[in-house]
């Protein structure tokens, strides 16, 4: 069965850092590319950042860029978000995604269930 599973959310205060975990089972995510998402309440699912199959391209939203680096440990099958200097706005469910194409829109096949973040005083 195809499945991704992200870990590592919680809460933290702003200025604070956190590093996302995206593990696949059932597959492997090495002619993938990965996607990071993000959904705040009440708002559109947006494009966090993504990485290609290889690793040598990367993509970051306006808004996270400098703060955020993505990279990939494809011998073990996981996709790693490291987020710095978090702020209130970037709080959100956080979603991985394996697909073929790179890019932040959610054209991607497969989806996790998401991880909770929140930054907050």
């Amino acid at each position: 069965q195809v499945q991704l599973a992200e870990s590592g959310g919680g809460l933290v205060q702003p200025g604070g850092s956190l590093r996302l975990s995206c593990a696949a089972s059932g597959f492997s995510l090495d002619y993938y590319a990965i996607g990071w998402f993000r959904q705040a309440p009440g708002k559109e699912r947006e494009g966090v950042s993504c990485i290609s199959s290889d690793g040598g391209s990367t993509v970051y939203a306006d808004s996270v860029k400098g703060r955020f680096t993505i990279s990939r440990d494809n011998a073990n099958n996981t996709v790693y978000l490291q987020m710095n200097s978090l702020k209130p706005e970037d709080t959100g469910v956080y979603y991985c995604a394996a697909g073929d194409v790179l890019g932040l829109l959610p054209e991607y096949d497969y989806w996790g269930p998401g991880t909770q973040v929140t930054v907050s005083s």
